[in-house]
């Protein structure tokens, strides 16, 4: 009877190593029911929404990994979304490095842009008008001094 006690008592010690490994955050657009997992450790972001289908209750539509939403280098991933209410991606984190990416579908997989973050003492930027592209800031000039 002791070692059944002093099994339980191990076990329920370790099951913070048995949760689960992923984290699910729904897209903050309002009108989109639709839902994003994360693997907290490899980073790897896919989706799934309801979806109507005839002469059913529906069907649940997923979108794997697309580009950029594969497993990332092992970390400690989690999912956050922002609070636009029109956005229908969510933002990838990595909660060891501090960088980020944007995920959204696209095409029907999940993609990610680069995960990326600002440099360290780097002046906050200023708001952006439109949408940025990667190497537009900046791209074939010089800043320009006083």
């Amino acid at each position: 009877m002791l070692r059944i006690v002093l099994g339980l008592g191990l076990l329920a010690c370790a099951s913070p190593a048995f949760a689960g490994s992923f984290d699910f955050v729904p897209a903050p657009q309002t009108d989109l029911n639709r839902i994003y997992r994360v693997d907290r450790i490899t980073g790897e972001v896919s989706s799934c929404q309801y979806g109507l289908h005839e002469s059913s209750v529906g069907v649940t539509l997923c979108f794997g990994p697309g580009e950029g939403a594969a497993a990332q280098p092992p970390a400690e991933y989690g999912l956050v979304a922002s609070r636009h209410e029109r956005e229908g991606g969510v933002f990838r984190v990595n909660y060891r490095t501090g960088e980020m990416s944007i995920c959204y579908v696209f095409e029907e997989k999940v993609v990610c842009t680069p995960q990326t973050s600002p440099a360290p003492g780097m002046a906050p930027a200023a708001p952006a008008i439109g949408l940025a592209t990667p190497g537009a800031r900046g791209a074939g000039t010089s800043p320009q001094r006083p």
